[in-house]
């Protein structure tokens, strides 16, 4: 198992340090919003910029770009006195992708440990990795599907213009990088699990 050690780090060590240094934020932010004034521990985000509705030129001039340049100007709807709705609508925003993070986070370095203990070619190992993938490609899909929607319901309760009607199929953007991530652990947890019952059977034969 000490080969497989090797070949682990250093991500093993990276994954849980960063793990324990994020876990310690959130409660060190947790606690600060308890009794320090100003601290909006899990506030999210309450700001939507409309960057599909973005205009430049006209008489508004804050900035004057050079000749040949033009300036693009992109509506940003922020509640300045959020009501408990818009909390939770900007919680929703925000949440999602912390959880989704952290859980990732510890799905990894559970994986990480059974494969260092166990070793790689495994039937756990390709079982954890599966679970990891899966945690990835639906999870991503949920996050951004969470975010768009809320971010969506938030813009309608800052403006009535025509802006928000359907703003979270604008909002929305496919997760590419973590959806081909979670399939490319999915591969590699049947290479895995094929690899792990090869070696059972030269187990067995030897």
């Amino acid at each position: 198992m000490s080969e497989d050690r090797k070949m682990l780090e250093p991500l093993t060590s990276v994954v849980s340090v960063t793990l324990r240094i994020l876990l310690g934020a959130l409660v060190a932010g947790f606690l600060l919003s308890l009794f320090v004034d100003g601290v909006h521990w899990g506030r999210g985000d309450l700001c939507v910029t409309v960057d599909w509705a973005s205009t430049s030129g006209g008489d508004f001039h804050p900035f004057e770009p050079l000749p040949g340049a033009e300036v693009g100007y992109t509506p940003r709807f922020c509640a300045e006195e959020p009501t408990t709705w818009q909390q939770v609508l900007g919680v929703l925003r925000t949440a999602p992708l912390t959880v989704m993070l952290v859980g990732g986070l510890y799905l990894l370095d559970r994986l990480l440990r059974l494969a260092v203990r166990e070793g790689v070619h495994t039937r756990g190992t390709a079982a954890r990795l599966r679970v990891l993938g899966w945690w990835l490609l639906l999870g991503s899909l949920v996050v951004e599907t969470a975010a768009s929607v809320a971010g969506g319901l938030l813009l309608g309760t800052l403006t009535d213009d025509e802006v928000a009607d359907a703003a979270w199929a604008q909002l929305w953007s496919a997760p590419y990088l973590a959806v081909l991530t979670g399939l490319g652990l999915l591969t590699f947890a049947r290479i895995v699990g094929a690899s792990a019952l090869l070696r059972d059977e030269l187990d067995a034969v030897v």
